[in-house]
């Protein structure tokens, strides 16, 4: 067997050029500014949403107060407004309430939502809470809710838009998401609120269901994994570029 040429193996790279050199350099610092800004968002964001925990914890515990008005309905924000806990009293319209389906710890049901009629004529959509598929009967007639003047304690909600996959379909009356504009629309509603409000627990006068207190409050808190995800990486791509540039120094140091 004739002998191989090794010596192509052995040999050493020949430092890089000034174009390539320049080309690694601006890679690097592209990378690094833009993980390094990713990590700095990422604090903030960690910041906003450790704010947003304490606002919302602090409207849920808080003592009842009355709800936005009718002038202040244009200015109500999530931000502001979301998950601030009211106490309202009216009249409920149960002819014209609104089965949403929806699934919860309980299994497959729907939302009851039924419209609230206050004493300045102004409604509020009222979530009563999670109900079974079977709690209208087969032949769909629900049980009856309670009735004359009614004092609802909860929390408001902002209007839920149709979703991508499952859209409302009032002309069927599908309801899938809920949407306060929409259902008031469909039910010949006038002068409601453009949020809605879910019932606290043990308001249906002994009535099993609709079970009220069912909100449920996660905000997905990762931002510190993530910011130090990004910093490690910015940290990474610095000590390659540390190791190849030393590198390029010790192979021009030994030419």
């Amino acid at each position: 067997m004739p002998p191989q040429d090794i010596t192509s193996y052995d040999r050493p790279r020949a430092p890089r050029g000034p174009a390539a050199l320049t080309l690694l350099a601006l890679l690097g610092l592209a990378l690094f500014i833009g993980l390094v800004l990713l990590g700095n968002w990422q604090v903030h964001r960690l910041a906003w949403k450790r704010a947003l925990i304490t606002r919302v914890d602090t409207r849920v515990h808080a003592p009842p107060v009355a709800p936005p008005p009718r002038a202040q309905w244009p200015g109500v924000t999530a931000e502001k407004d979301e998950y601030l806990h009211v106490r309202l009293s009216g009249v409920f319209l149960h002819d014209r309430q609104t089965l949403v389906w929806t699934a919860t710890d309980e299994g497959s049901g729907y939302w009851v939502m039924t419209p609230l009629r206050m004493a300045d004529g102004s409604i509020v959509l009222v979530n009563r809470g999670f109900a079974p598929t079977d709690w209208c009967g087969h032949d769909g007639h629900c049980a009856a809710g309670p009735g004359g003047d009614v004092t609802v304690t909860g929390l408001v909600r902002m209007s839920e838009p149709s979703g991508f996959l499952r859209h409302n379909d009032p002309a069927h009356n599908s309801w899938y998401t809920r949407d306060v504009s929409a259902i008031a629309a469909a039910r010949g509603l006038q002068d409601v609120a453009p949020y809605f409000v879910d019932a606290d627990a043990g308001q249906n006068q002994g009535a099993r269901w609709p079970e009220g207190g069912m909100t449920v409050i996660q905000f997905p808190n990762n931002h510190l994994s993530y910011l130090i995800t990004w910093y490690l990486l910015a940290l990474m791509v610095l000590g390659a570029s540390v190791y190849v540039g030393y590198d390029e120094y010790r192979m021009r140091r030994a030419r």
